[in-house]
């Protein structure tokens, strides 16, 4: 199936990435090579992982088996909490680069905050910045941060972070934290952004991609729920990080770029927030409770 281009986003530091990325959370690392090899030949352009999801070898083996020029490739990945504080992140960049197969990785951020222990997010944003300045990654960034952690954490660091990527669909819009954002020049991308998460909406467990909203606008269009979600985020101005391991949907994930949604479908795929978040509470997250050990490279 052939797509068009999806469209680039630039970040605050100038530098630029395709809007839609293909994600490999949960997906095992026995199938991540053949997902990450099927959206590299359907057009993908931007691969996004972390330490914490153990498959980091595979997509870069994947890249590698592509053949595709790595300047073409944007390869994002995370540090998980447990490698936080200045010295232990420079060593996670290390452990990832060195899985990945890269000198240089596109982006990297900090996967959660870490409330308990803020100096050592502070710590671990610092060695992002020294990395970003030693030219190791091109652009640096955080994952799942609210309003708060922002503030606090742009407060004491050099340079704003270029993205935000937070749980965000339909049923899960955080227009406080889209709005954080905004203020502070950062580029939101969404995570579960056709809300693969199952929630429990007027007492029945139900997902979006069965919402009779969502399927009459993908009726109208010619196209899927997911297509319609996928096509909100990316009129929204956002960055999405759709997964699948089945090459069908891999493809339809990136083919949304052939229609347009009215301001009244965007305005009613917005009323279907609930405010109900499906993964795990930042503020919740603690070494003790969430600490794992990361595997050298």
């Amino acid at each position: 199936m052939t797509v068009k281009p999806v469209p680039t986003l630039t970040l605050n530091n100038g530098v630029t990435l395709p809007a839609l990325g293909f994600g490999v959370f949960q997906t095992p690392p026995d199938e991540t090579i053949a997902a990450v090899e099927v959206a590299l030949r359907t057009g993908y352009r931007h691969i996004d992982t972390a330490a914490a999801y153990g498959n980091e070898r595979e997509v870069g083996e994947a890249i590698r088996r592509s053949g595709i020029d790595r300047a073409e490739i944007f390869v994002e990945t995370k540090v998980w909490i447990s490698d936080y504080g200045y010295d232990a992140t420079l060593h996670a960049f290390d452990k990832s680069a060195g899985k990945l197969g890269l000198d240089r990785l596109d982006m990297l951020i900090l996967h959660q905050p870490l409330p308990t222990r803020f100096d050592l997010t502070q710590g671990a944003y610092r060695a992002l910045e020294t990395l970003l300045a030693d030219g190791k990654v091109r652009s640096i960034g955080v994952s799942n941060f609210m309003p708060d952690h922002l503030d606090r954490l742009t407060a004491s660091a050099n340079v704003v972070p270029a993205v935000n990527q937070i749980e965000m669909h339909p049923y899960f819009r955080q227009p406080g934290v889209l709005a954080a954002d905004a203020v502070h020049g950062i580029l939101t991308q969404a995570w579960s952004p056709i809300g693969g998460i199952t929630f429990s909406r007027d007492g029945r467990n139900s997902s979006t991609l069965d919402d009779p909203t969502i399927r009459a606008i993908g009726e109208k269009h010619g196209k899927s729920a997911a297509q319609v979600m996928l096509r909100w985020h990316l009129q929204q101005g956002r960055s999405a990080i759709p997964k699948s391991v089945t090459p069908q949907r891999i493809s339809e994930n990136l083919a949304v770029t052939d229609f347009t949604l009215t301001d009244s479908e965007l305005a009613a795929i917005d009323a279907l927030d609930t405010g109900i978040r499906g993964g795990p509470e930042p503020a919740s997250l603690t070494l003790e409770k969430f600490g794992i050990a990361i595997p050298e490279a």
